[in-house]
Formats: structure tokens, C-alpha cells, sequence
């Protein structure tokens, strides 16, 4: 199997206030950049940011069992002291927008934790870990 790591392009509303929610909100770096865009490292994956002014998606949610998700989102899937120490950090941080944690399929094939924060474009960012990493694309 090929492990690579993913990049992700998404549009924002203000470069600069991206670029301090990231660095500065979420701790991680910047890579390349212009007054118009920037590269995130996300966790050694890399998320492009273009300045594209307002913008509006409209999306549902669905569930899970007992929980609402967001169906427009993306994430990291981390091992589970990464996970404790980012939930830790930002549940602790009073200007991030955090969900509480939650076990998803808990006792079944794929179950994990999750937490989601939601960055100022009002992109929702999951933060998942899971019970055995052999079940991250394993069928029911």
C-alpha cells in the first residue's frame, strides 16, 4: 500500500485571519504563502487557503447513531495520545469553538473518538482517533 499524505484546497474569506487561527489558535505552521494564498501543515498534510471573498455552502447534516455531524467537513486522523493532547490543548483554549468528545460505532468495526473545531471560514475540522488503526477502511 502507498502512504502518502493528502492536499486539501479550500477557499477563505480573509487570508490573514486564517493564517492566525492556524498558527496561532490551532499551533501548526505555514509553508508557502502570498497576499493570497497559504499552505498549512496540517499534522504533515498540506491545506491551500485562497482568498475568495465571501462564499456560502449549503450542506445538511446527518447522524450517526445518537450524533449530528456535519456533512461538509475534513480531518486528521491521529494516534490516541496525539488525540488527548490536541483535545486537552484546545478544549483549554477559550477562542476555539470545540465539540465536546465523542465515541463514534463504539464496539463495532471502525469505532473511534472525535472532536471537531471550527475554523473562522466556518470550515468544521475533525479530529478523530481510532480503536485499531487496521479498521480505519475496514467494512461492517
Amino acid at each position: 500500500m502507498i502512504n502518502a499524505k493528502f492536499h486539501l484546497a479550500l477557499p477563505c474569506r480573509d487570508i490573514q485571519e486564517t493564517k492566525e487561527f492556524y498558527t496561532q489558535q490551532l499551533g501548526m505552521l505555514l509553508g508557502r504563502q502570498t497576499d493570497k494564498w497559504i499552505d498549512v501543515n496540517l499534522l504533515g498534510n498540506q491545506i491551500t487557503f485562497t482568498c475568495a471573498g465571501e462564499f456560502n455552502f449549503d450542506f445538511k447534516d446527518y447522524k450517526i447513531g445518537e450524533n449530528v455531524l456535519p456533512s461538509f467537513h475534513f480531518g486528521i486522523i491521529i494516534e490516541n495520545q496525539i488525540w488527548v493532547d490536541l483535545y486537552k490543548q484546545f478544549f483549554q483554549n477559550n477562542n476555539l469553538e470545540v465539540t465536546t468528545e465523542v465515541v463514534f460505532m463504539e464496539n463495532k468495526v471502525g469505532e473511534h473518538l472525535s472532536f471537531f473545531v471550527k475554523d473562522p471560514n466556518g470550515y468544521m475540522i475533525e479530529f478523530k482517533s481510532f480503536k485499531n488503526d487496521v479498521e480505519v477502511f475496514q467494512q461492517r
